[in-house]
């Protein structure tokens, strides 16, 4: 397909389904406790879309080099799980101390958005709050330098910059991605990269950016569920995202309430 150009017609729509994707997770973050299971979420968000009219992206969705479709809404990932976690095939109940990633995308009048948290359980430790700001910054400086006119790679160079620092390691294998028509469409969005780099940034794009960042290494493996991406030293990782359009004056978050 190429990289898409979205009118602004299509954007408003993307903003709805935006509008609609934050405030199902808003209600799923307030939802996590300790005790609460993987079944229950998954359960919450199939109400929470269906409710609304709308239908998950996810669900049924064969990504490329899957060997079967993604069988859930809701993507979990608990502390080593990177992104991906499928929370209805294996019941898994959140502990004291947990982070917990909840990625989710919905179809809203035939536009895709695309948005996660990480989300405490219960308290957590100091250096479990650090990632989870970091992360959470990185996306954020990400997002800030994402405007017509600017490259790809400006976006990647802008989170690997701010991520540094830390020590953390930046996952490479995966990466944010276009959407709007389908959940994944070009350019590719590397949490990586060199200034003036890459695609150049045009209004009416609409990306997904999501930085993923390991509390260790940045080394990932998949697990035998064919989905699931877990750190290969078993330390924690964070992971947030939002779909943005690129306008001439910035980026516009559409996954916010």
């Amino acid at each position: 397909m190429g990289i898409t150009i979205k009118a602004e017609s299509e954007i408003k729509i993307l903003r709805e389904g935006g509008k609609r994707l934050a405030e199902i997770l808003r209600i799923l973050s307030e939802a996590v406790r300790p005790g609460i299971s993987s079944f229950e979420l998954s359960e919450l968000t199939e109400k929470l879309i269906k409710e609304g009219g709308d239908t998950s992206s996810f669900l049924g969705y064969t990504p490329q080099g899957a060997k079967r479709p993604y069988p859930a809404s809701l993507c979990f990932s608990v502390n080593d799980a990177v992104v991906h976690g499928i929370p209805n095939e294996t019941e898994t109940f959140l502990k004291e101390g947990d982070i917990v990633s909840l990625d989710c995308s919905i179809v809203h009048k035939g536009l895709v958005t695309d948005s996660a948290v990480t989300v405490a359980v219960g308290e957590i430790g100091e250096d479990a709050q650090k990632l989870l700001r970091v992360t959470r910054e990185a996306l954020n400086a990400g997002i800030s330098v994402a405007r017509a006119g600017n490259t790809i790679g400006d976006i990647g160079f802008a989170i690997q910059s701010f991520v540094a620092p830390y020590g953390y390691g930046i996952v490479r294998e995966l990466s944010g991605h276009g959407v709007g028509y389908k959940i994944h469409e070009e350019p590719y969005v590397p949490n990586f990269g060199k200034k003036g780099e890459g695609p150049i940034l045009k209004k009416g794009m609409v990306i997904a950016i999501e930085p993923m960042v390991n509390e260790g290494k940045a080394s990932i493996k998949l697990d035998s569920d064919g989905y699931t991406y877990r750190t290969r030293d078993g330390k924690r990782s964070a992971h947030f995202e939002h779909t943005v359009a690129i306008t001439s004056k910035g980026a516009e978050i559409l996954t916010t309430v």
